[in-house]
């Protein structure tokens, strides 16, 4: 057993979370800023703010299914080839690599010449008003023609780690990033660009990321090679590259389709901006969602090896230290949603309609945020001890299984405020269900425990 292995199995619980989630923590807090920044300049656009911001909302389906692209590709990849390393199977590893610039490429292409080709209806389709298709477009027809640089730089960012240089890929992500928070800035309001200067910017960082990436491996300091002939795609890699990747893949596709419907329901019973503010709030859940989903993925190697290792008592204690802080820092932003909005909100825009629409927003749709931690730690603990399907189930259980037949259901009864609750409502049934799930997980253990012993 390596030494790390053994540190999982006998240092302090606590010293080994803020070990493994800190990192963790921080890079999905860069992942997070990425998208954040955007809607901050643009939402700040003078004159324009309100509906370039509504048109960046109805971009966002399209943005998550690139996305999930990029996890398929990359999650799978990365995945593959740690296989693989442990395998011993060196060649087949440094495939893959090929194999996924490849497919980044073809896939990019197809993104790019789809959404260009049909991006009226698809725009009109997921939201847009004829005042907000004119900023959906400007925005989207530059990020589309990214597309390929957008889905290499997410490949890379999970090979490069799967590769044994998790280090250097948070290093690219935090330069990506910062070079879009800072191109945002000089082509927004430095040369007046406006919306479309928000989006070159962001097609510079995505291609600053693909291009470090590629570099890394062409400049042979990689731990694997890089060869041409491997770029000459392999029907058994993609299989596998596929296979692993889908689950990632189906759950931005899900995401993607709650936004289209949402979108829909805020157009009609809240008007272009009802779709602004929900950008406003989504952008304020990301923040604060980021820190959560990083303790988690900093608990699951805790957890995976004490659970392994029949150590019960240490998988169950990480646990409950996970729940404790995520609820506790979910309190008090809570607190902070709740009372003093108004600051958090003015950042992404000052019209006043669009504040006060999006404050109404932001505490009605996070009025049971402190719930949150349980269902996102819960669903990564059940994950972390092998159980997929019901991991799986808890995972789509709050924001597809619930929250699509709330968004379909209840703003023809409330109307707006229907959109707002549908959220909140999931999260009471989803914490629900995943306290009880994992209250009888935890008593089973307790259980081969007291057999054990007798």
């Amino acid at each position: 057993m390596g030494n790390n292995q053994q540190i999982l199995g006998t240092e302090p619980i606590g010293k080994l979370l803020l070990k493994y989630s800190l990192p963790a923590i921080i890079g999905m807090m860069v992942n997070g800023l990425y998208n954040v920044v955007d809607r901050i300049f643009i939402g700040n656009i003078p004159g324009v703010g309100p509906l370039a911001i509504t048109g960046l909302g109805v971009t966002m389906p399209i943005m998550t299914i690139i996305l999930a692209f990029g996890l398929l590709i990359g999650v799978g990849t990365a995945t593959n080839i740690s296989i693989k390393l442990g395998q011993g199977k060196r060649e087949e590893a440094e495939k893959l690599i090929g194999n996924a610039i490849t497919l980044a490429i073809i896939v990019g292409l197809m993104i790019t010449t789809l959404g260009i080709i049909f991006e009226d209806q698809i725009l009109t389709s997921f939201g847009a008003s004829k005042d907000s298709l004119y900023y959906a477009k400007a925005y989207i027809n530059i990020i589309l023609l990214g597309s390929v640089f957008n889905l290499m730089g997410f490949a890379f960012n999970h090979i490069i780690r799967g590769d044994g240089n998790p280090k250097l890929s948070a290093i690219i992500m935090i330069v990506g990033c910062v070079t879009n928070i800072v191109l945002d800035a000089v082509f927004i309001f430095g040369f007046n660009m406006g919306i479309q200067g928000a989006a070159i910017a962001t097609v510079i960082s995505q291609f600053v990321t693909a291009a470090w990436g590629l570099s890394y491996y062409l400049r042979g300091k990689s731990n694997l090679r890089f060869d041409k002939a491997n770029l000459k795609l392999d029907k058994s890699l993609i299989a596998i590259i596929f296979s692993i990747g889908v689950a990632p893949f189906a759950m931005q596709i899900a995401a993607s389709c709650v936004q289209i419907i949402s979108n829909n329901a805020l157009r009609t019973y809240g008007g272009d901006l009802a779709i602004g503010a929900m950008a406003t709030v989504n952008s304020i859940v990301t923040l604060l969602s980021m820190p959560i989903i990083g303790i988690s993925q900093g608990a699951q190697p805790i957890v995976g090896f004490n659970y392994g290792c029949k150590r019960y008592d240490r998988a169950e204690k990480t646990l409950k230290i996970c729940v404790s802080a995520a609820t506790i820092g979910l309190f008090i932003s809570w607190l902070v949603v709740q009372f003093v909005p108004g600051p958090i909100v003015s950042m992404f825009n000052s019209d006043a309609e669009l504040v006060r629409i999006s404050v109404d927003g932001v505490r009605k749709y996070l009025c049971m945020m402190p719930l949150i931690g349980m269902s996102i730690i819960g669903s990564n603990y059940i994950q972390s001890i092998g159980k997929a399907k019901q991991a799986m189930f808890l995972s789509l259980l709050r924001q597809v299984i619930l929250l699509v037949p709330m968004m379909l259901i209840l703003p023809r009864i409330f109307g707006l405020n229907g959109v707002w609750f549908a959220q909140p409502i999931a999260d009471v049934i989803s914490f629900i269900v995943t306290f009880i799930l994992i209250n009888r997980e935890v008593k089973s253990h307790k259980k081969i425990e007291t057999e054990c012993v007798a």
